[in-house]
């Protein structure tokens, strides 16, 4: 495990559960408690990996702040983005559950915290906490779902709608900046190919597309909306 900080985590201090957007805020005070004794707080900076795909996993992480993908390197060597994750969100469960080895690897996409928790605790905590195990539940119906979705969009989409849908999907992951349209995040056009499993040259034309069309505007890796309807159009969403 590669990080650059290891240091002891106040749960109880932690925004998140200040802002109750963490599924460990069902937890009572003496569960926290025992959460805290166990956990470890890590920061990652910006390229470094969190876990590896292939090997086992002893724990989860819970993002307390910063950008995480999770991704596969296919037969041929080439990377293929699964998700996205941002703070607040569990990365590494799923292994964890299942017993198995990592089935991707997860990288920081900036400097980020993340909260160390040995699976020992994750498993206590779903025998005692109805609640947790409910949202962890929730937890694999979601990664269900988003397979199955990922699976129909690359049987019936078109690369220019698959494309439309990952900035949509960066935008609903990460959020804007301040002028409230440009996306909040730095990936490059190699990774936003990687989401919509497509090749680089084929992302750079479509985004260039896109621009052209004044649907987005592009600024270095920046990219800001323009025009959020066509872009669901495009991508063939509709409400």
């Amino acid at each position: 495990m590669a990080y650059n900080k290891d240091k002891k985590a106040s749960c109880t201090d932690c925004s998140h559960k200040i802002v109750g957007d963490s599924m460990f805020c069902s937890l009572d005070l003496k569960q926290f408690e025992e959460l805290e004794d166990k956990l470890r707080c890590l920061t990652f900076k910006k390229g470094q990996v969190i876990f590896n795909e292939g090997n086992q996993p002893y724990g989860v992480y819970c993002i307390k702040s910063g950008k995480v993908k999770i991704s596969k390197i296919g037969e041929e060597g080439k990377e293929q983005i699964v998700r996205l994750a941002r703070d607040a969100n569990l990365v590494g469960y799923r292994s964890v559950l299942s017993g198995t080895s990592y089935y991707a690897t997860a990288t920081a996409l900036d400097e980020t915290e993340v909260c160390y928790i040995p699976k020992a605790v994750i498993f206590n905590l779903i025998k005692e906490n109805t609640t947790f195990s409910m949202a962890v539940i929730g937890l694999l119906s979601d990664d269900l779902k988003r397979a199955e979705n990922k699976i129909t969009n690359m049987a019936q989409k078109h690369v220019r709608e698959r494309i439309a849908e990952a900035i949509l999907l960066l935008k609903e992951c990460y959020g804007v900046t301040d002028d409230g349209k440009t996306i909040n995040s730095n990936l490059t056009r190699r990774e936003i190919a990687n989401i919509a499993g497509t090749t680089t040259e084929t992302s750079i034309r479509i985004l260039s597309e896109f621009h052209k069309d004044k649907i987005i505007e592009l600024n270095g890796k920046d990219i800001t909306i323009i025009n959020e309807d066509k872009l669901f159009k495009t991508a063939n969403i509709f409400d």
